[in-house]
């Protein structure tokens, strides 16, 4: 698919004057939302042939693994109409999408026709909604699930449609990046505000990894929460980690190649988070295992603490800022 940046010469204009921020859009962003879409895409076309889990798991991970490579961009398409929040709605601590699952598994089949179920919570809908559907679960057993499974497919592949196709072409969000400070744009009035809120978005990501990733199935020493763990029925909590964590250095080394150093406590954490064999962050109620998934945590706020001191002064932003506001 044409990228950005060829887009922009064929058309006649103006290149980025930050090539840092056309480099991420072009073999960061957009790389990830097409794979995302074309996973979600072959989840529901088996889901069309068949809802038996053990069929639907393979391309349900598939999914999540490409959703992965996105799910730390908060900005644009992604927040437009909740699309982030129903793609992955997690930490879900009051159990909502269960509860909201329930009442569609068993009210009027109407609410699962495509627009009808665009309009639901996006609690019972996304990748963690599909999860309790394929995988043990505590929904009713008596209810047909394959209408509510085929319904999240097919809303999935229209939500990875309109992100890939929010992002590209003339009038694609990519335009307010890479044409920040110019005539016309509202959104970013300099181009510092592209490249802050390029930043933003990977710090907050860096953030969430050690807060909630890492934070809720840790707890606290005398209470460890490992229910708590995001995807424990299909074991994916650190694998979710781990794909988080390699997503988030591709972008900061694409947008700061010289960042060095904060590349390097990536590469710590990674090394630690892969040799856990934890898939579940069980070992958070252990002893013996605990210590390695609190230093695990440790290792990736000194990611944040790193990127902060060193990439700023080169990226021309502030380190002072709310890591939640990114847009």
């Amino acid at each position: 698919m044409r990228r950005v940046l060829a887009f922009l010469l064929l058309a006649g204009l103006p290149a980025p004057a930050f090539a840092d921020v056309g480099a991420v859009i072009d073999r960061h962003i957009l790389p990830a939302y097409e794979g995302f879409a074309a996973a979600a895409e072959s989840l529901a076309a088996e889901a069309e042939k068949t809802c038996a889990p053990e069929a639907l798991r393979p391309p349900f991970n598939a999914a999540w693994d490409a959703w992965m490579q996105a799910a730390h961009l908060h900005l644009g398409p992604s927040e437009e109409k909740g699309r982030a929040l129903a793609i992955l709605f997690w930490p879900d601590p009051k159990g909502l999408g269960a509860k909201a699952q329930r009442a569609l598994l068993t009210g009027d089949a109407a609410a699962l026709e495509p627009e009808a179920f665009a309009e639901q919570s996006v609690a019972a809908r996304g990748l963690a909604g599909l999860e309790r559907l394929i995988y043990p679960s505590v929904l009713p057993e008596e209810a047909d699930s394959c209408p509510l499974i085929r319904a999240t497919t097919r809303d999935l592949a229209r939500m990875a449609e309109e992100l890939v196709a929010g992002w590209e072409g003339p009038e694609g969000f990519a335009q307010n990046l890479l044409t920040a400070g110019e005539p016309g744009n509202a959104r970013y009035l300099a181009q510092s505000e592209a490249v802050q809120a390029l930043f933003t978005q990977l710090m907050a990501g860096v953030e969430f990894q050690a807060d909630q990733r890492l934070g809720r199935p840790l707890g606290t020493k005398d209470r460890p929460r490992p229910e708590r763990a995001e995807a424990r029925a299909s074991e994916r909590s650190a694998r979710n980690l781990i794909l988080a964590l390699k997503a988030l250095r591709e972008m900061a080394v694409t947008l700061d190649g010289t960042a060095a150093r904060s590349a390097a406590a990536f590469d710590r954490a990674i090394e630690a988070a892969e040799a856990l064999e934890d898939p579940t962050f069980a070992g958070v109620a252990s002893p013996e295992e605990r210590p390695k998934i609190e230093e695990l945590q440790k290792l990736v706020r000194q990611i944040r603490r790193t990127a902060l001191d060193e990439m700023p002064p080169t990226l021309g932003v502030t380190a002072g800022f709310n890591s939640q506001d990114g847009d």
